[in-house]
């Protein structure tokens, strides 16, 4: 007897299961895609229903306006969008480098007993809640930058606007930094980790056996070959700071100005937001709110172009120089 058909029968069977699968996934995969698409639709068409009114009275004039008065009516974003602004480059300006040390830490020079413990630590400070933060931020770190850290820097840099007469409370932008700071940290280290893990390491041992010091390889190979990346980890952290709101709300105070001095009260574009949807008082409250909402949507889609735009330069240049 020939077995050839039964085998044919075998073979016909598993195409039509092939093809079936093939189907089935591309059809999750575009569904998932789609379902993307029409949720980011669905937040953007809500954004600008729902700051129509605000937008319709007073136009771009609203992105500099000064005053936030809910009683005559009277509303603008200047102060938290400048308050956003500072409160962001602060913590890129302290986690940055703290998480790239950690990184190159981890990655480079930790003894292999030691890196799981330390890299499980560090990413577990991204699983605190934002609120339990900025419950530490108002009992422990507050009291310890107001009584300790602010009028040391005011004693000693005080000619700088920046760092003016410090609060009694500790309460300001200055902390509101820092709390942003040690949320951006676990985001920036974990991923510059297994950056750096990714570098081959023939090269590494390729330059150490040149004569390289291991700042010099570190310097030259493994930072170079993983600076896209780090710039749009940076990046991400970025994102993660601006939209944070309830830890910011704790710790920021409460104030609605320009202040050159960092330990001044201040509010963020999301704080803002968070402190008083609920409350509002008008339509035209809600409708403003909404419209702190699409700025900082605006502001967060510019910040991942430019994350993109980033890492595709790095890579082009890379390309070039291979």
């Amino acid at each position: 007897m020939s077995t050839i058909p039964a085998t044919e029968e075998l073979q016909g069977r598993g195409r039509r299961r092939d093809w079936l699968g093939d189907r089935l996934l591309q059809g999750l995969t575009l569904g998932a895609a789609l379902a993307a698409l029409a949720a980011m639709g669905a937040i953007v068409w809500k954004l600008v229903d729902g700051s129509g009114g605000a937008f319709g009275k007073f136009g771009l004039a609203f992105l500099w306006g000064d005053v936030w008065d809910p009683v005559k009516g009277v509303f603008g974003a200047g102060p938290l969008i400048y308050g956003t602004a500072v409160t962001c480059a602060i913590a890129l300006l302290v986690a940055t480098p703290l998480a790239i040390a950690i990184g190159l830490y981890l990655s480079e020079l930790a003894p292999r007993g030691v890196r799981g413990v330390v890299g499980t630590l560090v990413e577990l400070l991204a699983a605190i809640p934002s609120v339990v933060l900025g419950l530490w931020g108002i009992l422990v770190m507050a009291p310890f930058l107001g009584e300790h850290v602010e009028p040391w820097l005011h004693r000693n840099l005080g000619f700088i606007p920046l760092f003016g007469p410090p609060q009694s409370n500790g309460l300001g932008v200055f902390t509101a930094g820092l709390v942003l700071a040690i949320m951006v940290v676990p985001i920036v280290a974990s991923i510059s980790r297994e950056l750096f893990l990714s570098v081959p390491r023939e090269l590494e041992e390729g330059a150490l056996a040149l004569g390289a010091t291991r700042w010099e390889t570190i310097r030259g190979v493994v930072l170079s070959s993983s600076r896209a990346g780090v710039a749009a980890a940076v990046i991400l952290g970025l994102g993660r700071a601006l939209g944070e709101a309830i830890a910011v709300t704790q710790v920021i105070g409460s104030g609605f100005a320009v202040h050159t001095s960092l330990f001044e009260p201040g509010d963020t574009l999301a704080s803002r937001i968070a402190a008083q949807f609920q409350g509002a008082a008008s339509n035209l409250q809600i409708s403003s709110l909404f419209y702190l909402a699409a700025i900082l949507l605006v502001i967060g889609l510019v910040t991942n172009l430019v994350a993109q735009i980033v890492v595709s330069r790095f890579e082009f240049q890379r390309a070039g120089a291979d």
